[in-house]
């Protein structure tokens, strides 16, 4: 796993950095994260909260439910990042705007309850019907980067 990451949204008016590498990476097939990303199916990188920084600076965060804040870039609107009460410390990153997500392979599914039935990921990965946070959590808990 890259020891440095960057990204940018969508316009690049947002630079995410970090000099630490991810605690987690993780698909996620609730529906929350298939709106907020558009996609089938979502995949993050969890970082510790003070590991990630944005310049020029994070814009506002969003919460649309309890205890989940979302913030996006207020010009092109791109996700930029996602934490939940459920997960302190975290702060999760989605991969399609990281400069190295070529380098971040996926470890589990979360809410594989939710999948939808027609999308099939041929993998051996462990497959969750929460939200792993047994899991992604622990790593955010020791302070250890996920094997």
């Amino acid at each position: 796993m890259p020891a440095r990451i960057t990204g940018n949204c969508y316009c690049g008016r947002i630079l995410l950095t970090s000099q630490q590498a991810p605690q987690a990476v993780v698909y996620c097939h609730c529906g929350d994260c298939r709106r907020v990303t558009g996609a089938p199916v979502a995949a993050f990188a969890a970082f510790a909260e003070a590991a990630v920084q944005a310049a020029p600076d994070w814009p506002n965060p969003r919460s649309f439910k309890p205890g989940v804040k979302r913030w996006s870039c207020i010009d092109c609107n791109s996700p930029l990042a996602a934490a939940f009460d459920y997960l302190p410390g975290q702060i999760y990153i989605p991969l399609g705007i990281i400069d190295q997500a070529h380098e971040l392979m996926p470890e589990i599914h979360a809410h594989e309850e939710s999948r939808l039935p027609w999308l099939h990921i041929a993998d051996s990965l462990p497959r969750s019907n929460g939200s792993a946070r047994g899991i992604i959590g622990a790593t955010a808990a020791d302070g250890k980067t996920a094997e």
